[in-house]
């Protein structure tokens, strides 16, 4: 039993952690879990409520409570609707990344060129959180996302890290993945192969400089390439190309899609951006997102896991 409840602890996933936490949930129901000052003794052909897979329960159990009334006191301070769904673990198997229909460029699937796609092919009903370009730098935003424990993933243009690197270190502390979006945020596809690939390759060399290292992902400014702009990404060692089906704002959202749905898998665009060119915050934008999908029963993943 102690090897199951340490393989559901390393793979976080599949029958076993159901099963674990289906248990776990009923001890709580009970108050099997909670440890009275009277002792039981068991049915025949049960094991003793000390035994090591009781205790391993008991510990499991109480690490679910205490989870989830963090997640509560968090959505509290930070004046959320609803408590936000935990982040799904990472998948077994890896879901196989196709250039998205539509966003073929001439010769592409024959060059093996980095995929191009805005939706992650999964059934988990998880969306995943994407902040572009660096602008704004708020402070109160880093705060609000490591106590919600919301993951996200950014998407860096080096001349507008360059005057607060250290922000970002904080975010990379707190287990953000920093990516690519340019030197200087240009229209790609305006450019020569060469200009292309320096905007690109430059930003790989800068944020290896600054954060320790190289990333394989890659967003075009505007979402806009063609086929030179995915050569280059190959070139300075770029895996994916991620766009987005929905754009998030503090006061709406804007969706690619014509039935403007939400779907399992979708990526999320929002901005580092504040009172400036938002009538609001970086904070308020968050609680407009994470409102939404969680009314509609969606978890915020990590992006990374499921590449």
């Amino acid at each position: 039993m102690r090897a199951v409840v340490q393989n559901d602890k390393s793979r976080a996933s599949g029958g076993a952690r159901i099963g674990l936490a289906v248990l776990a949930l009923a001890a709580i129901a009970s108050g099997c879990a909670q440890g009275g000052g009277d002792q039981v003794t068991p049915a025949g052909g049960q094991q003793p409520l000390d035994a090591p897979p009781a205790r391993a329960l008991d510990s499991y159990a109480s690490k679910l409570r205490a989870a989830h009334a963090a997640r509560v006191a968090a959505a509290h301070r930070w004046e959320l609707k609803r408590v936000p769904l935990p982040a799904p673990p990472a998948p077994e198997r890896k879901p196989r990344i196709k250039t998205r229909k539509g966003f073929q460029v001439a010769g592409h699937r024959q060059s093996g060129l980095p995929p191009v796609f805005t939706r992650i092919p999964t059934r988990d009903k998880v969306v995943f959180l994407t902040i572009d370009d660096g602008a704004e730098k708020d402070r109160t935003f880093l705060r609000m996302m490591s106590d919600l424990d919301v993951p996200y993933t950014a998407f860096l243009s080096g001349y507008l890290v360059k005057d607060d690197p250290r922000y970002f270190k904080k975010m990379q502390a707190r287990g953000v993945v920093l990516n690519n979006h340019t030197l200087h945020h240009p229209y790609l596809p305006g450019l020569s192969y060469r200009a292309q690939k320096r905007e690109i390759c430059g930003m790989q060399r800068y944020l290896h400089k600054r954060f320790g290292k190289r990333p394989t992902l890659f967003r075009p400014p505007y979402g806009s390439y063609n086929r030179a702009t995915l050569r280059a990404a190959k070139a300075c060692g770029i895996a994916y190309v991620p766009l987005w089906n929905e754009e998030v704002f503090v006061d709406r959202w804007e969706y690619r899609e014509a039935d403007r749905e939400l779907r399992p898998g979708d990526i999320v665009l929002t901005h580092f951006r504040g009172p400036g060119e938002w009538e609001g915050t970086m904070p308020d934008m968050i609680r407009r997102f994470l409102n939404k999908v969680t009314a509609e029963g969606y978890a915020v993943g990590r992006l990374e896991d499921y590449l």
